[in-house]
């Protein structure tokens, strides 16, 4: 059972492993919903997200029998770092089983708390049979991500601190993948205040929440394909679902494109790296009617490689207008990109890149293609840049934009 008395408990025990990650407000955020927003930053944990929670308090509630066979789990990256770090920390030894397409950052941290890791599967169910299979094998212990009602508990302290923080707290957003942190979170949250609404986020291709309230128990996914790594989860949890369908007040999805600019907005305002699991509560705020209501997003962790932060810069500032690029064609003559160059800088235009292309036409006297990508302020400045070139006569043309 999922009682307060155990929710104190865990709430104490996870003090041992966890730094104070307390609220931030977010006059960005606030301002574009008219509520009062505030950021619960699990991205600034040791292990770079709230999973160590769980870990550290379903570990602590094993047997020390059970702590010397051996612990596996299965993640698709922050859970693997809480298990790893935890059981460093009980002086236990740790099997990791990862995804194949873990993010590297994930894969190198989570070695560098002792554990072995294995990469098997495309994603966290197959990862997750895997490490089953190891465990049956050689006897380990096994920890799971999410369907188990103590690693619940321990990640329901959250919700513990924010309630010491911040009493008269109206709406709790807390993203979802296996169903873990929504459960404990939600499930707590009614304990304490039930007037409180918790609404869990999940990335749209991966809705397997959504799925299971829909047909009253969990269902599989043939898929779970997002960029939201962490909550690529094709089933929601068993044993926890119960309590995850009586708590829960709503739940809502987000697409991909949603999480660039949520991750802009973080990064800018903020001066935050959160990875796209974590974004989901952030990209739902404008989904939401908020006005004059104090919000709490959980950003659950932070573990993004840099590789995948480049391109998720590129592909915001592009999608919100801050990058675009534009085709010309002029006559092949001396004086022509000068002319196009000064009507760029007039309007206050960045030139990044410039291509020339001498063989679109077979007479190169009549048009020669020019491929301009520019930095702009916003949707408003690229259009007073557009009709800055047509008033020159070059009529521009926009094509897709690309950083490389």
């Amino acid at each position: 059972m999922l009682t307060l008395e155990k929710f104190k408990q865990a709430s104490e025990i996870v003090k041992e492993v966890t730094l104070p990650t307390k609220l931030v407000y977010s006059e960005y955020l606030s301002n574009q919903t008219g509520a009062e927003v505030y950021l619960k930053p699990e991205n600034m944990q040791y292990t770079g997200a709230y999973k160590v929670r769980g870990a550290y308090y379903k570990i602590s509630t094993m047997s020390e029998e059970n702590r010397k066979k051996g612990l596996v789990t299965a993640s698709a990256g922050n859970h693997a770092q809480g298990v790893a770090y935890a059981a460093k920390k009980f002086g236990c030894k740790a099997t990791v089983v990862m995804p194949t397409v873990t993010p590297l950052i994930k894969v190198n941290r989570t070695k560098s708390y002792g554990a072995e890791v294995v990469l098997h599967g495309d994603v966290y169910d197959d990862a997750c049979a895997y490490a089953m299979k190891l465990a049956e094998e050689n006897g380990y212990t096994f920890v799971h991500p999410f369907d188990d009602l103590d690693v619940a508990t321990g990640q329901g302290s959250i919700a513990m601190e924010i309630f010491d923080e911040l009493p008269d707290v109206d709406y709790i957003l807390a993203p979802i993948g296996g169903g873990g942190l929504i459960t404990g979170v939600s499930t707590l949250t009614k304990l304490l205040n039930p007037n409180v609404k918790v609404i869990g986020v999940e990335p749209a291709a991966a809705a397997s929440m959504t799925e299971a309230l829909k047909e009253r128990h969990p269902v599989t996914l043939s898929s779970a394909n997002t960029i939201a790594d962490g909550t690529a989860v094709k089933r929601v949890g068993e044993k926890i679902f119960p309590y995850a369908e009586k708590n829960i007040d709503e739940v809502i999805t987000v697409v991909d494109d949603d999480l660039i600019g949520a991750f802009l907005d973080v990064v800018e305002n903020h001066k935050m790296i959160v990875e796209n699991s974590g974004l989901l509560t952030v990209a739902a705020l404008r989904q939401l009617d908020l006005k004059g209501k104090k919000v709490v997003s959980i950003l659950s962790g932070g573990n993004m490689d840099v590789i995948t932060m480049s391109s998720i810069v590129q592909h915001g500032l592009i999608q919100r207008d801050r990058i675009f690029s534009v085709s010309v064609l002029l006559p092949d003559k001396p004086g022509e990109l000068v002319r196009v160059a000064s009507t760029i800088a007039k309007a206050n235009g960045n030139v990044i890149k410039l291509e020339h292309n001498q063989f679109v036409s077979t007479n190169r006297n009549a048009a020669v293609e020019l491929r301009i990508t520019l930095e702009a302020f916003g949707t408003e400045h690229k259009h007073q840049i557009m009709k800055a070139l047509e008033d020159e006569g070059l009529s521009p043309r926009e094509v897709n934009a690309k950083l490389y």
